[in-house]
């Protein structure tokens, strides 16, 4: 059974109807059930724009079925997407992730279901990626796919054995913010991690990401990534909520053809590229300091 593929809308039609439309061009999507959260306006001024969303989702065809959820309310980017998996993998084991401003390529759900049957007895595999962060790949590996010890939450896969791992309030926290080796070791991923975290405990940001990449800190777990990236995001031009204008993550999607291997272990130096892709600045470093204590 294919995977089935969940969206969460809010209030961009123009970004969502690109991620479709894409979808739409995968040979699986016809085979595919899609699942679409619509979330309410948080403000006023956004009614129109989420009404424009349902409006949009409601005709929408090429898929083996359609269910639609939309909220009466606002719930927020973390409740709508840990809600939202949660629901859909229990009906389902496992699911396909994207968010209302991801362009996939057409071989995005072939890959995402291969590598969903491939490596569902890897549990050192928490997730499966679509994107893949612009790093320098070594000229010497030669597989086309690699581990991180990052999570993606730009167009993912997991399983619902993996999902139901999370706490998602981190009981364990003020341990957590106690142990520096701990921070270290979740740092291996990231120095931006700790960080993110301790403000999403504090409430000073709405990240359910963070949480997901600590999950698999906890449980010795990877995050399968495609040496070429299946997802561009669209969305960092000023019109998400939690997604900044950057060109930083900016990749060219490519349709090769890929080949997953039974045997695949972390490679250092990809690691290693990748804990310095989100190496911060200084003046990061010090605000994290100053504000945050790491």
């Amino acid at each position: 059974m294919l995977a089935p593929v969940v969206i969460f809308a809010y209030n961009r039609p123009w970004h969502l109807q690109q991620t479709v439309e894409a979808l739409q061009r995968n040979p699986l999507a016809a085979q595919s059930i899609l699942w679409v959260f619509s979330d309410f306006a948080k403000t006023s001024q956004e009614i129109e724009k989420v009404k424009q969303v349902r409006k949009y989702i409601r005709s929408l065809n090429g898929f083996a079925e359609l269910h639609i959820v939309e909220r009466e309310k606002n719930w927020g980017l973390a409740n709508s997407i840990i809600t939202g998996v949660s629901e859909v993998l229990t009906l389902y084991g496992k699911a396909i992730v994207l968010e209302d401003d991801m362009i996939c390529t057409t071989n995005f759900l072939q890959f995402m279901n291969d590598c969903l049957e491939k490596y569902a007895d890897r549990s050192d595999i928490f997730s499966i990626s679509g994107y893949s962060f612009p790093i320098t790949i070594p000229k010497s590996y030669t597989k086309d796919v690699y581990l991180g010890l990052r999570a993606s939450s730009w167009g993912w896969a997991t399983w619902q054995d993996r999902w139901r791992k999370v706490d998602w309030d981190v009981k364990d926290f003020d341990e957590f913010i106690r142990n520096e080796s701990w921070q270290k070791q979740f740092n291996a991923g990231g120095a931006d991690l700790t960080a993110m975290l301790i403000r999403q405990q504090r409430k000073q940001i709405d990240s359910w990401a963070v949480r997901w990449c600590y999950a698999h800190f906890k449980h010795q777990a990877y995050c399968l990534y495609p040496v070429h990236s299946k997802i561009q995001n669209i969305g960092a031009d000023f019109s998400g909520t939690h997604t900044p204008k950057t060109q930083k993550y900016a990749v060219k999607l490519q349709e090769k053809p890929y080949l997953l291997p039974s045997e695949l272990y972390p490679e250092p130096q990809i690691l290693t590229n990748l804990k310095r892709f989100f190496r911060p600045s200084l003046w990061r470093k010090l605000l994290n300091w100053w504000q945050l204590g790491v």
